[in-house]
């Protein structure tokens, strides 16, 4: 099969590297995929929010299956556009994608069908939200009501902070349309996991549950980032906290979907915290998360094609879904400076690594036959163990033989789950 893959960062690059394992895959295309991405796929210069280019492609090439992975393209119905053209896709459609498109509309979606999560308040008038943070409970969350880059949520940890956040998403407009409405929302404590799933709209198979690290420095400080590493899997969802998601959050999730007519067809993340009062949803992504994926594909064993292909066809129930019983690790090697001001166009260099580790490249260009860096994260190194010592391990001995100037990574990606491990 011939396979379009829209997007060009690590998870897309982890998408297509576990698509050619596939025995169908004949051929890929990354739109627009990246410099590292070109040694596994032919990459095509057209942005991932280019609906219209990416349609006009797909008419002009033998495209059998295409996956759109990130959370732009799925929000401005690129999987719509590509099934009216006959061809099947993974990847909901918009009317489904709205459960990440908009904040205000998967909170109110768990309040109509009772699925748990932190208590909150809607606003669209900035008066009104600044009044309400007069009385509201401190620590506080304010999230932007559209997409920001997984950047629209801010943890206030006092009134003037909450002031301010509102402030600069609804007046400043730093989150540009996505932050004219503001959700304000309950601060829940607890250990995060984050959860992929496939469904099919009819079946919902979790993949192995993960723990990303969002904040830029050591010690869970700085500021927040895309993820700067993940482990797989995540020592806080145990058995019983894996069965009450699947219960209480996962399959009224997917039916609550299919009541309002946004049947979800794809990957649906469910971003959870763990509190005393059990599992709550934080947030839901329509596509698979970025570093979460680097972690999880690498765990599985079965075909992906063949998976994609049956949550399209509705038949996900008819297809074994099998996980590695081992852990995995991710270690993002950033630019020095980022989230902030970094620089770019260093020579990325890789030496071998051991047969358990991998890489995938984020922000990286092809210049003259050389790979440079070019963005903020710029690539993932991942290594997968029978532990998840080993795997920590593994992936920061395999970072070490990829190098480039201005290189920064965290050394302590996995230390909380292995606390967490010891403790039990």
């Amino acid at each position: 099969m011939k396979i379009m893959v829209v997007g060009g960062g690590g998870r897309e690059h982890a998408i297509i590297k576990k698509l050619k394992e596939s025995p169908e895959c004949e051929k890929i295309w990354a739109l627009p995929g990246n410099g590292g991405i070109a040694f596994d796929a032919e990459c095509v210069g057209i942005s991932a929010t280019d609906i219209d280019g990416i349609v006009e492609f797909a008419k002009n090439n033998p495209v059998d299956f295409a996956v759109v992975a990130p959370d732009d393209p799925l929000v401005l119905g690129c999987a719509d556009r590509l099934r009216e053209l006959g061809i099947p896709c993974f990847g909901p459609n918009a009317n489904a994608a709205i459960i990440e498109g908009s904040k205000v509309f998967s909170k109110n979606m768990m309040k109509q069908f009772g699925i748990p999560t932190a208590k909150y308040e809607v606003f669209d008038n900035i008066q009104e939200a600044l009044d309400y943070l007069k009385t509201a409970p401190i620590p506080t969350v304010i999230k932007a009501d559209g997409l920001a880059l997984g950047k629209g949520v801010i943890i206030a940890e006092t009134r003037e902070d909450a002031q301010a956040a509102v402030r600069s998403m609804m007046e400043d407009k730093v989150f540009g349309e996505s932050g004219s409405r503001v959700v304000i929302e309950e601060f829940l404590t607890g250990p995060e996991v984050s959860v992929l799933s496939f469904t099919d709209g009819k079946t919902v198979v979790p993949m192995v549950s993960s723990m990303d690290h969002k904040r830029a420095l050591d010690g869970d400080k700085g500021l927040n980032t895309g993820g700067m590493g993940t482990v797989a899997p995540n020592p806080y969802y145990t058995e019983d906290v894996a069965k009450r998601c699947m219960d209480e959050i996962f399959i009224p999730t997917m039916n609550a979907m299919n009541s309002l007519g946004r049947t979800f067809k794809g990957c649906l993340y469910f971003g959870l915290m763990i509190t005393e009062n059990g599992p709550k949803v934080i947030e839901y992504n329509c596509r698979f998360g970025d570093p979460e994926t680097q972690v999880v594909l690498p765990l599985l064993e079965s075909d992906l094609l063949e998976i994609m292909k049956a949550v399209e066809d509705e038949r996900l129930s008819d297809v074994e879904v099998k996980f590695a019983d081992k852990s995995a690790c991710c270690v993002v090697l950033a630019s020095e400076g980022y989230p902030k001001k970094y620089e770019k166009g260093f020579e990325i260099t890789i030496g071998k690594l051991a047969e358990n580790a991998d890489y995938y490249i984020a922000g990286a260009k092809l210049e003259n036959g050389k790979l440079l860096t070019n963005g903020g994260r710029v690539l993932n190194v991942v290594a997968s163990a029978n532990t998840l010592k080993a795997a920590i391990d593994d992936a920061y001995k395999a970072s070490e033989n990829i190098t480039f100037a201005n290189a920064y990574r965290r050394s302590d990606i996995g230390r909380r789950a292995l606390a967490a491990l010891q403790d039990e």
